[in-house]
């Protein structure tokens, strides 16, 4: 898979998901803003990959500061990581990087800028090469509740396109795919912004993995004639409690599973369980466009003009719903989630 984001030439280089399938095209990011605007533009988009990618804005606009001293030093990375935070609000990944990058300024308060400077970049790297050992890791242990000759449900795209590589979701039925399993992928559309149309369908027939196309309304009628054995997702944010903030629909997969009796599974990493939330109820849910709903990919409008329009972009799952939640550590049932990743 070419890279969604990189460290490159002293800039923040993305692969500009808006552009995909029709074409692969890079954003040179050489300044934090505008990598707050790719977020916020979902040129780059996933929980994992905008942890990232705000892990590496920071460190951009940290080579910019000129200041003398650490206190304003730091005081300006601190507007910079708050800049950040205000361009998506439900994927706790964002706010786990910041924090991180934080951290990491903190405990370097005794070296020179430009030492502290250097060692910013070094550490949004390292979380980078973090998020791809994860997801593989989360492969393997998912991979084994992948049968040979199944087919699995995912909805929006949680592969390598929304991490830093591999994939959560994606990476569970890479594994089981490089494992020899026949598998085949039901992507659905996932309207209104069609991330599994244009993304999940596109890299899956990349790595030539068998993929076939369905609407978001096809799932129920698919299920009831036997024609899906598993639903697989990720996850945006997941609760203390294992209720799991995903993209808009993913509710009503996890109804519809639950009904036919059919495994439902998210993969995430660590990064995405936040224990300060108790529930899903607190999970914030970010409100976009209108026009996302009144027309598709910005064409012309599907809707009358001036109709009232709701765009909740994340829906949340209850854990009773949730068959197991698959992570770096191992597969854990939603109840399990709080002792085993505490910290």
């Amino acid at each position: 898979m070419v890279p969604t984001v990189e460290w490159k030439n002293g800039a923040v280089r993305l692969l500009d998901q808006s552009r995909l399938p029709d074409k692969v095209e890079f954003l040179d990011c050489r300044d934090y803003r505008t990598v707050a605007r790719a977020i916020r533009e979902l040129r780059v988009r996933g929980a994992p990959a905008i942890g990232v990618t705000a892990a590496m804005g920071v460190a951009l606009g940290a080579q910019s500061l000129s200041v003398t001293t650490y206190e304003e030093f730091a005081q300006a990375v601190k507007d910079i990581c708050q800049h950040l935070a205000e361009t998506r609000p439900t994927a706790v990944n964002l706010f786990w990087a910041l924090e991180r990058m934080q951290r990491t300024l903190d405990e370097l308060r005794a070296l020179p800028i430009s030492e502290i400077m250097r060692r910013l970049v070094e550490e949004s790297q390292r979380i980078l090469d973090e998020d791809v050992a994860m997801n593989k890791a989360m492969g393997r242990h998912g991979a084994a509740l992948i049968h040979d000759g199944q087919t699995v449900l995912t909805h929006c795209n949680a592969g390598a396109l929304a991490t830093a590589g591999y994939g959560t979701a994606l990476g569970v039925v890479r594994a089981a795919w490089e494992q020899g399993k026949k598998i085949r992928v039901l992507a659905d559309e996932t309207r209104p912004v069609l991330q599994g149309a244009r993304l999940t369908a596109w890299e899956l027939m990349q790595d030539g993995i068998p993929v076939t196309l369905i609407t978001d309304n096809m799932a129920g009628a698919l299920m009831r004639q036997g024609l899906i054995h598993l639903c697989l997702v990720g996850a945006d944010r997941i609760a203390a409690n294992g209720d799991v903030a995903n993209k808009i629909g993913t509710y009503s997969v996890a109804v519809l599973a639950k009904a036919h009796g059919i495994p439902f599974y998210v993969a995430a990493p660590y990064s995405t369980i936040d224990l300060k939330t108790p529930s899903g109820n607190q999970i914030p849910i970010e409100q976009r466009n209108p026009q996302e709903v009144t027309s598709v990919l910005g064409g012309p409008s599907v809707a009358p003009s001036g109709v009232d329009v709701l765009n909740p972009a994340f829906d949340v799952t209850p854990a009773a719903y949730i068959t197991a939640i698959i992570t770096e550590r191992g597969t854990f049932k939603p109840s399990e989630l709080a002792e085993r990743f505490r910290a």
